[in-house]
């Protein structure tokens, strides 16, 4: 068991680079295996989690490998192409890899198991396989349409029309990897727009996707059986992960640091939205286009905070990040409410519960309901001094050591291992910005 105590921090300055974008990590891995010839991707995300993707990939037949540089060759099988595995595939405490790849293995006529640590096994994956099923595919699932699960792909995939339920980038995700096996068009209607890096990556490798409005929403239709051809790519720094050091940096007086080319993907950047709303001071510099993924150099500078009301149809851009923006609000001036978050009760943890629960045991007055999360802030450090477990979700971990940078009390955080599946060497970087975290390994009882 890891614990991390972070204790007040002076003040942040400095640049950093943090590690690449876990969603673009996990599906250049996944079409560079579905693609003709040999694809390299630089800056992929070497946590936990995108390690056991390519270990997946490797087991259903690509080549796979990291050359001495830090980039990673994929030579890929071709649509359609990737065989059975050996074994059981081991998605580690990845949702999005596992969900993914239900998708790729349901266009295949072929058996395949995978499974995932406690958190992952945990997690639903009914929302998943009924778009799947509708296209051929069969499933056997621990109860409750849970991991582990034996995915029989479809010897003949079915296009469908599919209109999401709940906005979930990841089963947009899956209906379309998987419709890259089936002849004509696989479409899917979004009520609300969810991040878009699987429709910018397939075209990137060669696949004709069509983008058009649907409402408030958007229509994403994907023409099947497309021949992917390999491509390099460059994966932007994750947003969702810069989004720690950020808001440090904004509430620790006296702070200003950069953060090197971070993704600024549109349908991502709710936080940087609600932030500058809040009064933050963070500019961006050297916008540019990596491969179809926008992004730039982000400023991050302290200054005081307002509470905001953030409106629910925000949460799908920036669904990860409200752990760390509960954070920022606690110590924000006035209430600051969060409407639509449902979708953060089936994480690595109910994070809702996790950040409401927490926020209170260091002395931060909360209100949380089923899908909303209310945070009274008084523009002061809050006590802190509490001991936080983590339940093993990476974001919550993260979100509370950055609270014992600005607390009037030291923070401890316990269960705190699995930041490595998205942030590895976290305290480290964060130390070197100017933090002061103090990493311990433990026996576990």
């Amino acid at each position: 068991m890891t614990a991390i105590v972070s204790h007040l921090a002076d003040r942040l300055s400095g640049s950093a680079a943090v590690p690449g974008d876990k969603s673009v990590s996990h599906r250049a891995l996944m079409f560079g295996a579905m693609a003709v010839g040999e694809t390299r991707i630089t800056g992929l995300l070497e946590g936990d989690d995108v390690l056991c993707t390519a270990a997946a990939m490797r087991a259903l037949g690509a080549q796979v490998t990291r050359l001495d540089d830090g980039t990673w060759q994929v030579f890929g099988c071709g649509v359609g192409g990737l065989r059975a595995p050996d074994g059981v595939l081991d998605m580690g405490n990845s949702g999005t890899a596992a969900r993914l790849l239900l998708g790729v293995l349901a266009g295949h006529p072929m058996s395949a198991t995978m499974s995932g640590d406690a958190s992952l096994r945990s997690r639903p994956m009914e929302r998943v396989m009924a778009p799947l099923r509708d296209m051929g595919a069969a499933f056997a699932t621990a109860e409750g349409g849970r991991l582990p699960v034996t995915v029989t792909g479809a010897a003949d995939p079915l296009p469908i029309t599919y209109t999401l339920p709940v906005a979930s980038a990841q089963v947009k995700s899956a209906v379309l990897l998987a419709g890259l096996t089936a002849p004509g068009e696989t479409t899917v209607i979004e009520p609300v727009p969810t991040r878009d890096h699987t429709e910018r990556l397939l075209r990137h490798f060669g696949a004709r996707v069509e983008v058009s409005a649907e409402g408030e929403g958007r229509r994403i239709t994907l023409t099947g059986e497309p021949e992917l051809k390999a491509r390099n790519v460059v994966v932007p720094a994750d947003i969702s992960s810069a989004a720690f050091p950020m808001v440090a940096a904004l509430l620790v007086p006296g702070s200003e640091i950069t953060l090197a080319r971070v993704g600024t993907n549109p349908l991502r950047a709710g936080l940087i939205e609600t932030l500058a709303e809040m009064g933050a001071r963070i500019e961006r510099r050297d916008a540019t286009d990596a491969d179809g993924e926008p992004v730039a150099d982000i400023l991050a500078a302290a200054g005081p905070l307002r509470a905001v009301d953030v409106p629910p149809e925000r949460a799908p851009s920036m669904i990860d990040e409200f752990p760390i923006l509960a954070v920022a609000a606690a110590l924000a001036d006035g209430t600051t409410r969060m409407t639509g978050l449902a979708e953060l009760r089936v994480k690595e943890s109910d994070r809702l519960a996790a950040m409401a629960g927490g926020l209170a045991r260091c002395g931060v007055r909360v209100e949380e309901t089923e899908d909303s999360l209310t945070v009274h802030g008084d523009g002061t450090p809050p006590p802190g001094g509490a001991v936080i477990d983590a339940e093993l979700d990476h974001r919550i971990a993260m979100a509370f050591l950055v609270l014992g940078m600005v607390s009037r009390e030291p923070i401890r955080v316990e269960r705190a291992e699995t930041i490595a599946t998205s942030f590895p060497n976290f305290a480290g970087i964060m130390n070197g910005l100017g933090a002061r975290m103090e990493e311990m390994k433990e026996n576990a009882a």
